[in-house]
């Protein structure tokens, strides 16, 4: 048995490992790179091993660092079967058409302002292209084994994380091999914690927070808090949100508060019609949750939905105090952009950034302190009070990956750390070898290991 690390090795982004076994190719992952220019061009490379050789492909969670590839693995022969839960296959279905729609509008936009230094730009898929990829979809529920190749089974356990996230328990020949995915919280306001599982072989597990701690203050009085000193100052709160999770757990903590007469009678726009999507997605997968329908629906009032682009525009216009939640979540495309050229160089706003902001990503940079950063082609200036939340990431942080760690009765034969910054990857390798004794390697990018399936 042979495992390639094809993405999220030495980075957070671009989740793909290809598992090989006996003639048959499963893919784990399928995601885009995103962040930095030099991790962004291996998107236009071609696949290291042709899609059409591919047989099937296993989906830990809809978010487009491990989704956002299939629509181009398709287009250029793909045609297996992608396992996912129930929840992930209509999630994944709303994120990609909405990212072949983005990338296609930007093109088209640079190439009609004459920014880009390609002629002409073109999009990297279509809309068209992640259409096709929903006729690919097999969901499976959770804990109900799946034969996706002969030899190699498949069953998903719950991850948290985001609705319909799971972790990839593949048996192949005699030996287990077990993907973390992206581990949610064990206190999520919305979702289960990630489920206990008591042994495999082979460990992959995802390192984002893997050398930080998220902070223990209280998120809803931190919020609160941005909200009120923005409104004194007579200002916009603009955040940049995820469409699946973020955005839904902002309008649950911001109902909360006003439920509790904590904050003051402020608007509340969400400008995604994606999110808006999903959020009909949290009604009908509410089972998934730890919320009832009543809940799901009691958020969403007095919430003004932004649908349309004129409404949008509009928004940039507004003088007086409000919150703006709009995607997408590390500013690196979407209606916030607009958002943030409007709003970021006045100093009476706030641009709250709530969880993860990859390394590259205008996300990073705002938090990061610059001065200014490039938006459509122009420098925008950032005067905003800047806010970092990392207190509503959807991620566990290093001492909640120990902590889930802790409930294996054995050790894995090997343990793989992924999906991290190099300083984070390598952080989680020495604490886990310090705290449990085992066998652990940080895969570097296009590494390959063959592995005992006997």
């Amino acid at each position: 048995m042979r495992v390639s690390f094809l993405g999220a090795a030495g980075t957070v982004t671009g989740s793909k490992t290809l598992v090989e076994y006996d003639g048959r190719r499963v893919l784990v992952d399928c995601g885009l790179f995103q962040g930095f220019k030099q991790l962004r061009l291996r998107n236009w490379q071609p696949f290291e091993v042709p899609p059409a050789e591919i047989d099937t492909v296993v989906l830990t969670h809809a978010h487009l660092d491990h989704s956002g590839y299939l629509p181009a693995l398709v287009r250029d022969g793909f045609t297996g079967e992608i396992h996912t839960t129930p929840a992930s296959a209509e999630l994944a279905a709303i994120l990609l058409a909405d990212s072949g729609r983005l990338q296609e509008e930007e093109a088209e936009y640079a190439n009609r302002r004459g920014y880009s230094r390609h002629q002409p730009a073109k999009p990297l898929y279509t809309e068209q292209d992640a259409a096709r990829v929903s006729h690919r979809f097999a969901p499976l529920p959770l804990h109900t084994p799946r034969l996706i190749a002969p030899g190699i089974t498949l069953t998903l356990r719950q991850a948290g994380h985001i609705l319909g996230a799971a972790m990839a328990e593949l048996k192949v020949g005699d030996k287990t091999l077990l993907f973390s995915g992206d581990l949610g919280r064990p206190h999520d306001p919305m979702l289960y914690r990630p489920e206990r599982v008591a042994r495999c072989d082979y460990l992959f597990v995802e390192s984002t927070y893997g050398d930080r701690r998220h902070p223990a203050e209280d998120t809803e009085a931190l919020l609160e808090d941005v909200v009120r000193r923005t409104v004194r100052r007579g200002g916009v709160v603009v955040i940049p949100a995820f469409a699946v999770e973020r955005a839904q757990t902002l309008l649950l903590h911001l109902w909360r508060l006003k439920q509790a007469r904590r904050l003051p009678n402020v608007p509340i726009y969400l400008n995604s019609p994606m999110a808006t999507e999903v959020t009909k997605l949290f009604y009908e997968f509410h089972d998934d949750l730890k919320l009832g329908q009543d809940e799901v629906a009691a958020m969403c009032q007095g919430v003004h939905w932004v649908r349309t682009v004129e409404e949008s525009k509009a928004l940039n216009r507004i003088d007086h105090p409000a919150v703006i939640i709009a995607g997408s979540g590390m500013a690196t495309g979407g209606r916030v952009l607009h958002h943030i050229k409007a709003f970021g160089p006045h100093k009476r706003n706030t641009l709250l950034f709530a969880g993860f902001q990859a390394g590259g990503t205008r996300g990073a940079l705002i938090v990061g302190g610059a001065a200014s950063v490039r938006i459509h082609g122009q420098d925008v200036p950032i005067n905003a009070e800047v806010v970092s939340l990392e207190h509503l990431s959807a991620h566990a942080d290093a001492d909640e990956i120990v902590q889930w760690l802790e409930g294996f009765e054995a050790p894995p034969i090997r343990t793989f750390v992924l999906h991290g910054e190099a300083e984070a990857a390598d952080a989680l390798r020495r604490r886990i070898e310090h705290r449990f004794g085992w066998d652990v390697c940080v895969p570097e990018h296009r590494e390959h290991h063959l592995l005992a399936d006997g």
